[in-house]
C-alpha cells in the first residue's frame, strides 16, 4: 500500500478519530440532541395550535410515541453507518493483511530458492545477523538460528581472518555513501571445509533509523577451483608438470635481474634428450611421453628446493640454479648427466629404454649479461656437447 493512498487515509482514520470512546461518545450525542430538538420543536408546536386539553394530553402521548420512533430511526441510522464503515475498514485490513502473508510467503519461497544464502546484519565486528535464509545451511552447514544474534557463532568467525580487513574497509565505505559492495573470500564451514565466496551486499537504513547491510553469499568454490586450475596450465607444461617456456623465462630474468643488481652467482643449463627422435620413431609418441615424464621427475628431485627445472619444449629443459658459480653449476651438469645415464625407463610394452642427455653449462656473468645472452650461450654449449659425441656436459665459452 502505497504511502497518502485512500486505504493508508482510511486506516490512519480508523487509528486517529475512531476510537471506541470518540465513537460511543458521538453516538450518544447525536442521540442527546436529537431527543432535545425533538421536545423543544414538538412542544412549542403544539402548544400554539392546539388549545383543547384533552386534545392536547392525546397529542403528547403521541407525540411521545413518535419521540421513540424517530429517535430509533436516527440511532439505528448511525450506529448502522458506523457499524458499516467499521466493516469496510475491517475488509481492507483483512485484504491488506492477506496480500502481506501472500507476498511473506513468496519472499520466503524465494529467499529458501536462492543459490547461498540471504542474509540481513549488523555491520559490527561479529558481523551479527538478524536474518538468514534457509540456504544458511547449505553454505555454511549451521542452521540459521544458530547463526541470528550470534546463539551459536559469529558469522565473523567463519571468514578468513586474512580477508577481515578488506571486507570491513568495503562495508565501511557503502555505508557510509549508501552504496553496495562486492567481495570474495574464504570460509570455514561447521565440518571444517574451507570454501570460497562471492558476496554482494548494500547498506539500508529501516523506519528508526538503524543502519543495516543485506546482501547475498554464493558459493564460488568451483569457480575458484577452474581459476586455480587455469592459472597451473598457464604457467605448467601439461605433459611433466614443470615449468612451460613462458614461466621458465620469466624466472629465468627474475633471477637474472637480482644477481646483477646484488653481484651475486647465477648458473644455467640447458640438457637434451640424446636420441629423442629415434625413441618416438621406434615406439611411438606414448613412449616418448613416459620418458620425458621420467626425465622430468629426475631433474627435479635431483636439484635444489630453490632451483627452478623447467621444460623449455621438445626434449629440452633448463635447470635454473641460484647462487651457484660456473664451476659448481658444471658439477651439477655431470651429476644429473650420470643420474640419467643410470635411468632405464620400461615401456608398457615390456621393452626397456636406456638414456642420456647432454648438457650445456652458462654462468652469469662470464657467459652472458642478459637472459638472452645466458640462454643462448647455454644453447650453443648444448650442441657442442651434441657434436662431440653426446652424453656429456660442455661449458659455454666466455662472452
Amino acid at each position: 500500500m502505497e504511502p497518502g493512498s485512500p486505504e493508508d487515509w482510511q486506516l490512519r482514520q480508523l487509528r486517529d478519530n475512531h476510537s471506541p470512546m470518540r465513537r460511543a461518545g458521538w453516538v450518544t450525542l447525536v442521540y442527546v440532541l436529537t431527543g432535545v430538538v425533538w421536545i423543544v420543536l414538538s412542544d412549542r408546536l403544539i402548544g400554539s395550535l392546539v388549545a383543547n386539553v384533552e386534545l392536547l394530553v392525546l397529542l403528547q402521548t403521541w407525540k411521545g410515541v413518535l419521540f421513540f420512533l424517530v429517535t430509533g430511526l436516527v440511532l439505528f441510522y448511525v450506529i448502522y453507518r458506523q457499524l458499516n464503515h467499521d466493516r469496510a475498514l475491517l475488509s481492507l485490513q483483512y485484504e491488506q493483511r492477506r496480500a502481506l502473508r501472500f507476498r511473506e510467503r513468496q519472499l520466503t519461497v524465494l529467499m529458501n530458492n536462492l543459490p547461498g544464502m540471504a542474509y540481513r546484519c549488523h555491520p559490527d565486528e561479529h558481523w551479527t545477523m538478524s536474518f538468514v535464509s534457509a540456504g544458511c545451511a547449505d553454505l555454511t552447514g549451521y542452521q540459521s538460528d544458530e547463526l541470528v544474534n550470534n546463539r551459536s557463532v559469529s558469522f565473523a568467525s567463519l571468514i578468513d581472518e586474512a580477508s577481515q580487513p578488506e571486507i570491513a574497509l568495503a562495508v565501511e565505505k557503502a555505508v557510509d555513501r549508501d552504496g553496495a559492495f562486492s567481495v570474495e573470500y574464504a570460509l570455514t564451514r561447521k565440518d571444517g571445509e574451507r570454501i570460497w565466496v562471492w558476496e554482494r551486499g548494500c547498506s539500508v537504513e529501516d523506519e528508526s533509523g538503524v543502519r543495516f547491510v543485506e546482501g547475498i553469499i554464493l558459493d564460488i568454490s568451483d569457480r575458484k577451483a577452474l581459476e586455480q586450475e587455469l592459472e597451473v596450465l598457464a604457467t605448467r607444461d601439461s605433459l611433466t608438470g614443470l615449468l612451460n617456456r613462458r614461466e621458465s623465462a620469466r624466472v629465468l630474468a627474475e633471477e637474472q635481474a637480482r644477481a646483477s643488481r646484488y653481484r651475486r652467482p647465477l648458473a644455467l643449463l640447458w640438457a637434451d634428450i640424446d636420441h629423442f627422435k629415434r625413441i618416438n620413431d621406434t615406439w611411438g609418441h606414448a613412449a616418448g611421453d613416459q620418458v620425458l615424464c621420467a626425465v622430468s621427475d629426475l631433474l627435479r628431485d635431483s636439484v635444489r628446493s630453490v632451483d627452478t627445472v623447467g621444460r623449455f619444449g621438445g626434449e629440452e629443459f633448463i635447470v635454473i640454479l641460484p647462487e651457484m658459480g660456473a664451476e659448481e653449476a658444471r658439477e651439477v651438469a655431470e651429476r644429473l648427466r650420470e643420474q640419467v645415464g643410470r635411468q632405464v625407463v620400461t615401456l608398457p610394452g615390456g621393452e626397456t629404454v636406456s638414456l642420456t642427455i647432454s648438457i650445456g653449462v652458462a654462468a652469469f656473468p662470464d657467459h652472458g649479461q642478459t637472459q638472452e645472452e645466458l640462454c643462448a650461450a647455454a644453447d650453443k654449449a648444448m650442441y657442442r656437447a651434441k657434436k662431440q659425441g653426446r652424453n656429456c656436459a660442455v661449458m659455454a665459452q666466455a662472452s
